[in-house]
């Protein structure tokens, strides 16, 4: 499974005579690399070659065990490290195993096969190691912002800007924007720049779990808790431990579970569901929602003191209808991901078939352009993606919006905007098409930037 390289030991070892064993024991896997120490100084001083696995004489002139192995583990914690020793003692055993030791072998007539068994273990573990590392060092790439969120509009650089603020402290952040603008791929983002970027990043879509069991989904519960609770279950919260708990519709939370989540991020710390026990939290917190939380707090269903709590670096992201020419942008990207997952030639898109796309509201936004343009390339006669292929699929702009659950505020706010927009944010002719005063406008321009629509 993993790729099988040469792997470098160190042998720790003051006895000649099983020095010689074990050079004759290791000679025989010609992947084997190996470099001897007599004491555990010199050992020590030679780390900076980076072997993966060490064998260690529990028994050395200059040092004890204990202190080399500390030593080994302060320099570089995925070092393997096997004690080899001529005592039998079980205590001595579990004690070095607690400090870290991968493995304790005594020098008797079962040794040589257990040695090999132990280091082929060990360099297991290390590919294993390289892998996850390699595969951490993807993700990160992945998910650097230019890379992750693409467009150069101005309105998304406004979002680049506040995501560099965002990964250079703990602070909690806040994601606003319609449904399909991309609110988790930014969370996510936010937590592989950032200090915990090896560490979990777990997702929750509250909406997406029945109330009755949200609680024991994110605080975790204790085996006969409740009916059906067989067995002790880890919550999410206790999941993300040192990383980031992406909290997902945060909108949808009902009061109840609010109070409790307000007093999990006050105090830091969690009980499980049917638990006394106090646990501990190190974990950044990022919540998004499409909803206007503060019209939520003036209806009375969201927590205004959670609501402040949570609040901590807003970033509101724009609708796809009010960034440009990031939408050929982003066709053109899906294009190219299409393409490649297709193993088919690369695709244009016709002057005619832009213009349909910018003008075109996209109500289902970032996610709803994807669907579209995925079965422009599908229906597409040759390597050009023309006027005709473009079908838009989903509800109309209007109809959207009438289908969205709001409240009439907030309907009174995007009707505003979308005639703002149509007629090039000339204020006296919105005025006179919604027969409302200029004043009127004006004041409910300043709400909506308050409320982040």
């Amino acid at each position: 499974m993993y790729e099988k390289e040469p792997i470098k030991i160190f042998v720790v070892e003051d006895d000649p005579t099983y020095t010689k064993f074990l050079s004759y024991v290791l000679s025989l896997d010609p992947d084997f690399e190996t470099q001897f120490f007599s004491n555990g100084k010199d050992c020590i001083e030679q780390l900076h070659k980076r072997p993966s696995v060490i064998t260690l004489d529990y028994s050395l002139p200059d040092m004890s065990g204990e202190k080399v192995l500390s030593a080994i583990r302060e320099f570089d914690p995925d070092i393997s490290v096997i004690i080899i020793s001529a005592q039998e003692k079980i205590g001595t055993a579990v004690e070095l195993l607690k400090l870290g030791a991968f493995d304790y072998i005594t020098k008797d007539e079962e040794a040589k096969d257990r040695i090999l068994n132990s280091i082929k273990n060990a360099r297991n573990k290390s590919s294993l190691i390289r892998e996850i590392d390699r595969l951490k060092e993807e993700i990160s790439a992945k998910y650097e912002f230019e890379k992750s969120i693409i467009g150069s509009s101005e309105a998304i650089k406004k979002v680049f800007a506040l995501l560099e603020k965002a990964v250079k402290t703990q602070i909690t952040v806040s994601i606003t924007g319609e449904t399909g603008t991309g609110k988790e791929l930014v969370a996510k983002a936010a937590h592989y720049n950032s200090k915990r970027k090896n560490k979990p990043f777990i997702a929750v879509n509250i909406a997406a779990i029945p109330r009755d069991l949200i609680e024991s989904e994110l605080f975790g519960h204790e085996k006969g808790a409740f009916t059906g609770a067989a067995n002790r279950r880890i919550g999410k919260f206790e999941e993300a431990e040192g990383g980031t708990i992406f909290l997902d519709e945060i909108g949808e939370m009902d009061l109840n579970l609010q109070s409790k989540l307000l007093r999990v991020l006050q105090e830091k710390e969690i009980t499980r569901v049917g638990s006394n026990q106090v646990i501990k939290l190190d974990v950044r917190v990022i919540v998004a929602t499409h909803r206007a939380l503060l019209e939520e707090v003036k209806a009375g269903r969201f927590r205004e003191d959670l609501y402040y709590r949570l609040l901590g670096l807003p970033i509101h992201l724009p609708p796809l209808r009010e960034r440009g020419q990031d939408i050929i942008v982003l066709s053109r990207y899906f294009l190219d991901q299409f393409s490649k997952e297709n193993q088919l030639p690369k695709f244009k898109i016709s002057p005619e078939a832009q213009n349909k796309l910018l003008k075109y509201p996209f109500p289902g936004n970032v996610r709803e352009l994807k669907s579209v343009i995925d079965l422009a390339a599908v229906m597409a006669e040759g390597n050009e993606i023309r006027e005709q292929d473009i079908n838009f699929h989903s509800v109309s702009g209007e109809q959207a919006m009438i289908l969205q659950e709001m409240t009439l505020q907030e309907y009174t706010y995007r009707i505003i905007r979308n005639y703002l927009n149509k007629y090039n944010n000339n204020v006296l002719e919105v005025a006179r098409k919604l027969d409302i005063g200029k004043s009127s406008i004006y004041r409910y321009l300043k709400e909506m930037e308050q409320v982040g629509i």
